[in-house]
């Protein structure tokens, strides 16, 4: 994409949209994004202040959700029969396979989330990002046996090359943008395109927890509010439900049930359907060609 005073798709206001419609007339895609990320121990953690390595604690909480954390979540996910989109830091199929194996037994799906969380792609040079986004998709790919479809960028930073380069790899969807409860197309210039899916800043742990300092049940009321409104409206028009998980939060004992008694809510209600990250964006490409071909 070139640089340009807005992104590169048009503006598109979700009241002029034409009906969204989900698979056996569900009102809302729930999807659930556990955020499985290694952050090396000779390298500062990135959005921490002041951190120096070997930065101790630091490190350590967010080892704990490796090492715990994610099989916690697994559990919970596994209750209400939700496979997770994992936005994965491809350094984890070396450093702990047996989460990948874990992911894999459970049907999860994977997606990009650059080599490892302490390197953003906007603080690289072209060639590196180049070589990360190959490297990240062909990693994921031979550790679990398929090729990620989809990408989250750490910190959800791009630079003006990389959704050409993410396209270049096959890829179908993105979800660094966080505009919209809708996924849209983005039309590049090579002539490839590349759906951008509803992700979400705000139903995610970690601004929740980190920065705005919300205690467990305030973040599980937040997810039972935001789904009451995309229900709702998802009457009209289907609606994106995303839930942004990271292991070294959600994953500790005294907040894994506010995300129990979050999922128990959603899922007793009809017409949520369970979908992936590439399971939404193929749904929505199909009904996407169908209208333009009518």
């Amino acid at each position: 994409m070139k640089p340009n005073a807005y992104g590169p798709f048009p503006y598109s206001p979700i009241i002029e949209r034409p009906r969204l419609e989900w698979p056996d007339g569900a009102r809302v895609a729930l999807w659930v994004i556990p955020n499985i990320e290694f952050f090396p121990f000779d390298e500062q953690i990135p959005g921490v202040p002041n951190s120096k390595a070997p930065d101790v604690p630091n490190w350590a909480v967010r080892d704990y959700g490796n090492r715990i954390g994610v099989f916690r979540m697994m559990e919970v996910l596994d209750r209400y029969g939700i496979r997770g989109t994992v936005a994965l830091n491809s350094d984890v199929c070396g450093q702990h396979p047996r989460i990948i194996e874990e992911g894999v037994k459970r049907g999860w799906e994977w997606m990009g989330h650059n080599e490892t969380n302490s390197v953003r792609l906007n603080a690289v040079a072209p060639e590196e990002e180049k070589r990360i986004i190959h490297n990240v998709f062909t990693t994921i790919e031979r550790a679990s046996g398929k090729r990620p479809t989809g990408w989250l960028g750490s910190g959800m930073q791009e630079t003006w090359h990389t959704l050409d380069l993410l396209a270049g790899q096959g890829c179908e969807y993105v979800c660094d943008w966080v505009n919209d409860d809708q996924p849209y197309l983005i039309s590049l210039e090579s002539g490839r395109s590349i759906v951008s899916l509803p992700y979400s800043s705000e139903i995610n742990d970690k601004p929740a927890f980190e920065r705005k300092f919300y205690t467990a049940a305030e973040f599980a009321e937040m997810i039972r509010r935001q789904f009451d409104v995309l229900y709702r409206e998802g009457a009209e028009s289907g609606r994106v439900m995303a839930i942004a998980l990271h292991p070294y939060l959600t994953g500790q004992p005294h907040r894994i049930g506010a995300l129990d008694e979050a999922l128990e809510y959603i899922c007793r209600h009809e017409g949520v359907w369970h979908a992936t990250g590439s399971e939404i964006a193929r749904h929505y490409l199909a009904q996407n060609t169908a209208r333009r071909q009518s």
